[in-house]
């Protein structure tokens, strides 16, 4: 986003979005706003919405300008500052983050995990080997009395569950570390 003009910002996005509808992909949608939502909450949902795909500058240092240390890019020709809305959609993209990422967990875990795990089940349901490894042990847990296939798809389910909750544990982390940031940068801007 650094390299472009707003209105090539703007011709590339719908590029994007057009390639993407054309190839079927789909994307994260935003939920829709209750009625009874505040009206700056609807807002700033629209806004979001508007703002994908988002055009984002990375930055690993802090530069000084005017005193202050701002998180952006120097360049012969001026700073960058990723945090202004004017420079690119930083902000929108870690606000959609923060304020969507439970929903976007919830998608995830209904959407793409129980379809792959189903999928997965219904394989091994067939004779198929779990994992798609096969070999030997695959075989003699197909073969074995009393479903041994169905308890080894079972425990490796069970190890999934548990490694996708410490993946969201973690997440929840650093989700609540982005929260305090941002209400710490917020606050020092005011």
């Amino acid at each position: 986003a650094d390299c472009l003009t707003m209105k090539e910002i703007v011709s590339l996005k719908r590029r994007i979005l057009d390639e993407i509808h054309e190839n079927g992909i789909k994307i994260y949608s935003l939920p829709e706003c209750d009625s009874d939502e505040d009206e700056d909450y609807k807002v700033q949902v629209q806004q979001l919405k508007d703002s994908i795909p988002f055009a984002v500058i990375g930055a690993n240092a802090m530069v000084e300008v005017a005193g202050k240390k701002i998180r952006g890019r120097q360049y012969p020709w001026g700073i960058v500052d990723i945090e202004n809305p004017d420079h690119c959609d930083f902000i929108k993209l870690r606000t959609m983050l923060i304020t969507h990422m439970q929903d976007l967990q919830e998608v995830t875990h209904d959407l793409h995990y129980e379809n792959f795990r189903s999928q997965r089940l219904s394989t091994a349901g067939r004779g198929g080997a779990v994992g798609g490894g096969g070999g030997a042990g695959a075989i003699a847990a197909a073969a074995s009395p009393g479903g041994a296939a169905i308890d080894a798809t079972e425990q490796k389910l069970l190890e999934k569950d548990a490694e996708l909750r410490r993946m969201q544990e973690m997440l929840a982390r650093m989700q609540e570390q982005m929260k305090q940031q941002s209400t710490t940068n917020l606050a020092a801007n005011f």
